[in-house]
């Protein structure tokens, strides 16, 4: 079997053949790494590569299933890891200077499951620096290129995983997002990109185990592909006191679902909270007909979202404040200046701002949820522009309206952050240039499922994933 056959298959193929013995784990281990020796120097997704332990990894593997020994959902399947999570004996960055060096002595609770799970890792893929921003580059190693043009940003904070997704270097990718770091890039690069219910995938370690706005989650080319590294990264935790108590094994079950008589709004712009784009709308309201023929009763509507604005910048503020206060007190010069931007706005919050911020929150969750309550999903962009070009840091304004801050164009995400509503961005389309749109799907409080179910019907009626980059068409 070649190479391009093996590395763009789907995720649940792939286990499965290792499974009945039909590939080795070496075989498919050996075939992501040509392909990563090959693409990879056109688009800097993968940013430390060990083939060697990823190798001996796989060797272990087969042996495993040679003696019989039960086998993980993810038994054999290769995976680099986003380069803000500590992996154990392998150089972890965050994309800064300051740690160019730094190897972890332990692994972040997500590379602990992935591996109990039977994911093989072969390395780490490009960031931001410190994740901030959603646009992939750092002065480490510089920036990650979009394949279906390399002109362009491929978004972030997870921009090197959605990447070597899309270019078949690896099958399944695990990301974060706070602001929309799972969702901008999986929009971007054509890929599948899946926020869950705040301590679905419990974290850790984290300075604060409550922090409700960050979460982490699955990546993937497919929906069947995201919820199968769902089904063994959810789970409760104790050392996540927000754990939710489900398995992740319901993830594990068939995704279809008759949607017959489901109520569904769609929303361009939440009520005009934000300009768009019109390249993304018109690729989105092309795809909309398919929710009608799958039975769906769409209606265009959106709750009330006053107050989102304050409420996350206030908790993002804080966090970077929590986070990277004192590096910027001691290296403020070897820093990006977004993220001395961010530590500075958290230094300058009170007490009572936050509170305030919080009763606002609180407010805006109600009014959501009660609106939820007519319609079982909410459809609106993943992102508010097409991929830009890579030598712009941010988005400086849209449709002749201006951005205030470096984050402001990703309102359509990070409005639902507030929510704590589970969210994916699913292949939707194409702009005129060629360049992927995303379609974000919200479900209601900790739904998770229900979010997957719907993705992946209108991934099976559009097949809009199944168009590969230029660089590995």
């Amino acid at each position: 079997m070649s190479t391009d056959e093996i590395c763009f298959m789907t995720a649940v193929e792939q286990a499965g053949r290792i499974r009945r013995r039909e590939l080795s784990a070496r075989e498919v281990m050996e075939a992501h790494l040509a392909q990563i020796e090959r693409v990879n120097p056109q688009v800097n997704a993968i940013v430390t590569l060990v083939p060697e332990r990823a190798l001996a990894a796989a060797d272990a593997a087969d042996a495993a299933l040679a003696r019989g020994e039960a086998m993980g959902p993810l038994h054999g399947l290769p995976i680099a890891h986003k380069d803000l999570v500590p992996t154990k004996g392998i150089r972890t960055t965050w994309g800064s200077p300051l740690y160019r060096d730094h190897v972890p002595d332990q692994n972040a609770l997500i590379v602990e499951r992935l591996q109990q799970a039977g994911a093989l890792t072969m390395g780490k893929t490009n960031v931001p620096e410190f994740g901030a921003g959603s646009q992939t580059f750092n002065p480490v190693f510089g920036a990650t290129l979009n394949p279906y043009d390399t002109t362009k940003t491929c978004g972030g904070s997870s921009g090197g995983a959605a990447v070597a997704l899309a270019c078949g270097m690896q099958p399944i990718a695990d990301g974060s997002d706070t602001g929309g770091s799972l969702r901008n890039p999986a929009s971007f690069c054509n890929v599948v990109g899946f926020r869950p219910s705040p301590g679905r995938v419990p974290a850790y370690p984290r300075a604060v185990a409550w922090f409700p706005i960050s979460v982490q989650g699955p990546m993937a080319r497919t929906v069947q592909d995201v919820a199968l590294m769902l089904s063994a990264i959810a789970g409760p935790d104790p050392r996540s006191p927000i754990a939710i108590a489900e398995s992740g094994t319901k993830f594990a079950t068939p995704l279809e679902r008759d949607f017959r008589g489901t109520r569904i709004a769609w929303s361009p712009d939440l009520g005009g909270s934000f300009p768009v784009d019109p390249r993304v709308t018109d690729a989105i309201r092309e795809q909309l007909p398919v929710f009608a023929d799958l039975g769906c009763q769409v209606e265009e509507a959106a709750p009330d979202f006053r107050d989102a604005d304050e409420a996350f910048k206030a908790w993002r503020a804080w966090a970077f404040e929590l986070q990277y206060g004192e590096l910027v007190k001691a290296h403020r010069d070897q820093i990006k200046e977004t993220v001395v931007w961010n530590v500075e706005q958290g230094a300058r919050l009170t007490g009572p701002q936050l509170g305030r911020a919080e009763v606002k929150r609180t407010a805006l969750y109600h009014r959501v949820r009660q609106f939820m309550e007519t319609y079982e999903f909410l459809l609106l962009p993943v992102s508010q522009v097409p991929p830009f070009d890579v030598g712009q840091e941010y988005v400086t304004e849209i449709n002749g309206v201006a951005m205030e801050t470096y984050i402001d164009w990703m309102k359509s995400c990070y409005y639902i952050t507030v929510t704590g509503l589970p969210a994916i961005s699913v292949p939707c389309g194409f702009t005129p240039e060629g360049l992927p749109v995303g379609l974000q799907i919200v479900g209601r409080h900790q739904d998770d499922l229900g979010v997957l179910q719907l993705a992946y019907a209108f991934q099976q009626a559009t097949e809009t994933w199944k168009r590969r980059p230029p660089l590995v068409a």
